[in-house]
């Protein structure tokens, strides 16, 4: 990608301040917001490998504070390891996000947790499950997420429904959703990096993005105290729903019967 052309650097900047935002706001999207609009503009492995830098940092961030990390890993330590297992083997299996297909896929994905997040309730577990076969469960949640995210570049499906049924109180489920998303950057970073996609330069450009990433965080968290949540969710559902509904349908035209 050409970062010296001037419209298209100022097209990411926006995108990853657009982004940061909604991360401020209500504590994911990040990932999801820049890959549904770098991916109109450029290829979908070019997309995910800018993200990688500052989703990371930012999902680091919120993964604090130390104290309690160890406690909610443990809750959630089978998920991510099917986080990772299932990342490495999709990108071996699929080949890093590219072509037609790879924007239909990133399309239905945006639609499909756009209306979970409108429709969908949240999940619980069965209160007597055994922590072992809750692991179990887990594992195989990350497993799928790993290989949606070496797909698409989006982790939050199934990863987010997971989390939200395991009956985390409010700090705890943000904390184990920055761990969840920290451990799925990396396990996409070592994806793309295992077919060629995520380079020196590419690494380059990610870091430059860090910057617009963390102001856009910086000013969502400043909203979070003056808007309504249940407002700024419904816009960002609504939004990603069409988003990634002209995505899919954009891919299936190029494609083709």
């Amino acid at each position: 990608m050409n970062l010296l052309d001037p419209a298209l650097l100022g097209a990411i900047v926006a995108v990853f301040v657009l982004a940061g935002v909604v991360k401020g706001v209500v504590g994911l999207g990040l990932p999801t917001i820049s890959m549904a609009l770098l991916a109109l503009v450029m290829a979908p492995a070019q997309a995910a490998a800018l993200l990688i830098v500052p989703s990371l940092i930012t999902n680091l961030w919120q993964a604090r504070p130390w104290a309690t990390l160890g406690a909610v890993l443990r809750r959630i330590a089978g998920m991510q390891a099917g986080v990772c297992a299932g990342t490495l083997a999709g990108a071996l299996w699929l080949g890093p996000p590219s072509g037609q297909w790879a924007g239909v896929w990133l399309g239905l994905a945006l639609a499909a947790y756009a209306a979970w997040g409108l429709f969908g309730a949240p999940p619980q577990l069965p209160p007597d499950m055994p922590p072992r076969r809750a692991q179990l469960l887990g594992a195989a949640a990350g497993a799928l997420t790993g290989v949606i995210t070496a797909a698409t570049g989006v982790f939050v499906i199934p990863a987010v429904p997971y989390l939200q049924a395991l009956d985390l109180d409010k700090d705890q489920l943000i904390q184990a959703m920055g761990i969840s998303f920290t451990v799925s950057t990396v396990a996409l970073a070592a994806g793309l990096g295992l077919n060629g996609g995520y380079t020196a330069g590419a690494a380059g450009a990610s870091l430059l993005m860090l910057l617009p990433a963390l102001a856009g965080m910086a000013l969502g968290q400043r909203m979070r105290h003056r808007l309504s949540a249940r407002t700024f969710k419904l816009c960002f559902m609504v939004s990603l729903a069409l988003l990634g509904a002209y995505q899919a349908a954009r891919g299936l035209a190029v494609i083709g019967p």
